[in-house]
């Protein structure tokens, strides 16, 4: 018997019938008017030739193998990515990414200074980083890398671990505040400062009242003066990292070294984006209350060296004072060797030496 294309064996067509009447629960179901033309479908396609594969949907009881296999994929991925992820994203994105991707933190001192790309696009409001090194680095305090504590000195391990934190936090206080930067005092970080260092705090006095070349603020903030400019945005790149020891009388010395870039405009003129680049090394102890007078929470400085690019050059106002292109065409270029603000694998006394520490180094980029 022939229903609607369909065959069907005139056999298993009566015995259809008999069972339906009977109300044989096991009797089999007349085929759908989709099912025969399925049927009818694949008994008129013509069979692929050989080599071919086709594709068709798993069987259900086939689903925990596709599954499985999957998952070993999506393993497959995750561990590339992160034994290489440059290379997966370069996958993705024809390959340039890998310039991109932000640097991981600086846990010790680099062998040289990052590679020189040659003449890189100038920054803008939107970029102000375009071009330079500093566009792979971590925004404000998340860029200042902290070892692991250990119990040192007359410190425990939890109380290295507040001193280590005590430190980034005089750090972004100093040199990351929005407020220290438009040219307010800097009351949190100098708070952080044993108020019994009677020479330090003797030089705080005057780095405000009438700033020098001994007792000039720079040495430990960034400042600028807000008539003259603003910053570009809320963020501020750094690079850097602490270590500490154990010091004299027991107490947890800690150095830190870490570099700021500070992107700015004129208040005033156009949107040209200049950057002043600050690297600062600061080395403080946490004393041992029994031994050294000290306020609980602070620290004494131990010293403070700063090496400045784009800042201004003997100027000794207080503040951080850009030359923008104009400005750099017309004023008197440094009598001093050229160096790279982003080379931080040289301390800064080393380099001050190699420079005679005086007078105005050229930057070879900014």
């Amino acid at each position: 018997m022939s229903k609607g294309g369909a065959c069907v064996p005139d056999e298993e067509w009566e015995r259809f019938l008999r069972e339906s009447e009977a109300g044989s629960p096991g009797a089999p179901e007349e085929p759908s008017a989709r099912a025969r033309m399925v049927t009818r479908r694949l008994r008129e396609e013509p069979e692929p030739p050989q080599g071919w594969r086709t594709h068709q949907p798993p069987r259900p009881r086939r689903g925990k193998g596709w599954f499985a296999a999957g998952l070993v994929i999506v393993v497959v991925l995750l561990v590339a990515v992160a034994v290489a992820p440059g290379r997966i994203v370069g996958w993705f994105d024809g390959g340039d990414a890998v310039d991109t991707l932000p640097l991981a933190a600086e846990s010790e001192r680099p062998d040289g200074p990052p590679a020189q790309e040659g003449d890189g696009p100038l920054p803008t409001p939107e970029e102000p980083f375009a071009g330079s090194p500093a566009a792979r680095w971590a925004d404000g305090a998340a860029g200042i890398h902290l070892p692991a504590p250990r119990a040192t000195g007359w410190m425990s391990e939890a109380e290295v671990g507040t001193a280590l934190d005590r430190t980034r936090d005089f750090l972004a206080a100093s040199s990351l505040d929005p407020a220290v930067l438009r040219g307010e005092r800097p009351t949190k970080a100098m708070a952080l400062i044993n108020p019994h260092q009677a020479d330090v705090q003797d030089y705080l006095k005057k780095a405000f009242r009438a700033p020098g070349r001994e007792n000039d603020p720079l040495l430990l903030f960034s400042r600028f003066r807000s008539a003259d400019v603003r910053p570009v945005g809320d963020v501020v790149k750094t690079r850097g990292r602490v270590t500490f020891r154990e010091g004299e009388k027991g107490a947890v010395e800690v150095s830190t070294d870490v570099t700021y870039v500070y992107p700015v405009m004129r208040v005033s003129g156009d949107d040209e984006v200049a950057r002043t680049i600050v690297r600062r090394e600061v080395v403080m102890s946490w004393d041992d209350p029994e031994k050294i007078v000290i306020e609980p929470g602070t620290f004494s400085l131990v010293s403070y060296k700063v090496d400045t690019t784009n800042g201004g050059c003997d100027t000794h106002t207080g503040y951080l004072i850009p030359a923008f292109l104009a400005d750099r065409t017309t004023a008197d270029g440094g009598d001093g060797p050229a160096v790279d603000p982003y080379d931080r694998s040289t301390p800064i006394e080393e380099r001050m030496r190699e420079g005679d520490g005086e007078g105005c180094d050229v930057a070879t980029r900014s």
